[in-house]
């Protein structure tokens, strides 16, 4: 088990994010009490000097993060052979149910890790660097969270045991069950689909006006509707955008549409969704600072070409999640 290379790959990587994550943090509170720019001093240059290097390596640690989200349930559905009972990612999770929490904190880890990244370039574009604070300030959140992923991680491999029978998609997500992954199975069509594509059009208008009028409102406005299309998307998928894809009435499972018998759908599903999303939030994320007269032109440009690419982004996932449903023979006719 600890063997598989994704496994190895995983706890290595994770290793190395908690030294560099401790390494950092405690730059960071050094950083916050002595930072100052408009000082010659030794002390000022020296902190300079690091910070350049540490932000750095924390670009490519968090780089790595980001992509463990998508590692990880990769790993966690290709070791699902190893237990009976299981048929994909969903019966490896279910083995050790600490798995359920480390992907949900990868999840959180992935956001946090992207945002810091995305205030780390805006800040090394800047003569002043009056964001230096903030993002060693973030770290010192991001750290614990990041650590905790790393045990949870480590927990649930190591408690991975092959002989466990293990539970698939089958029970988890089926309707008339209990627990949240039943509850949405069991949620109804018709009003699903219209509130996801209702969704989706309000985040695109609202992106396009964002685009056309820059204001503060539509800025903020963009950000929490990507927080909404987000989960909206996530129980669409498993409400029904899934069942067309799988082209039964009943499997409403997340992960099987990673599987090679459905060309690897879900991987562009869940890259452009989370991608998408991201470069909508961040939108929103940074307009507070354009207060500061060094960042105002850099945020606005990189405003507009997040925008963009936000757009663009959930196009492509609305395109690839909605091909089934208008090019298949498959019907819910009475679902």
């Amino acid at each position: 088990m600890m063997l598989h290379p994704g496994v190895l790959s995983l706890i290595t990587g994770s290793l190395i994010v908690i030294v560099m994550m401790i390494y950092a943090s405690v730059l960071g509170v050094k950083i916050f009490r002595k930072w100052n720019v408009n000082s010659s001093s030794a002390e000022q240059l020296s902190l300079e000097r690091k910070t350049y290097l540490v932000s750095t390596i924390i670009n490519y640690v968090f780089g790595f993060v980001i992509l463990s989200v998508f590692l990880f349930i990769y790993t966690a559905d290709d070791i699902h052979r190893l237990f009976m009972g299981a048929m994909c990612a969903t019966g490896s999770l279910n083995a050790n149910p600490v798995g359920w929490k480390v992907l949900y904190t990868k999840m959180v880890v992935f956001f946090m890790s992207a945002v810091w990244v995305a205030f780390n370039c805006i800040d090394q574009r800047s003569e002043d660097y009056p964001l230096t604070k903030t993002k060693y300030k973030m770290l010192l959140f991001i750290a614990p969270v990041a650590i905790l992923d790393a045990y949870l991680q480590m927990k649930y491999f190591l408690g991975l045991k092959p002989n466990i029978i293990t539970s698939c998609c089958g029970a988890l997500f089926s309707e008339g069950g209990t627990g949240v992954a039943s509850s949405l199975s069991s949620l109804p069509l018709k009003p699903m689909v219209i509130i996801f594509y209702g969704i989706i059009g309000m985040f695109l208008l609202n992106a396009f006006i964002s685009l056309r009028f820059q204001n503060s409102i539509s800025k903020y406005a963009l950000a929490m509707l990507a927080l909404i299309v987000f989960f909206v998307s996530i129980a669409s998928i498993i409400s029904f955008i899934s069942l067309y894809v799988y082209e039964l009435p009943t499997h409403h499972c997340p992960f099987d549409i990673l599987h090679k018998d459905y060309y690897f759908i879900g991987y562009p599903i869940y890259i452009t969704l989370f991608s998408g999303v991201f470069f909508g939030m961040i939108t929103g994320i940074l307009e507070p600072f354009k207060k500061r007269l060094s960042l105002n032109t850099i945020i606005e440009r990189a405003q507009k070409k997040w925008t963009v690419l936000s757009i663009l982004l959930i196009l492509i996932f609305v395109v690839i999640s909605s091909w089934h449903i208008l090019f298949s023979s498959f019907t819910l006719k009475g679902y």
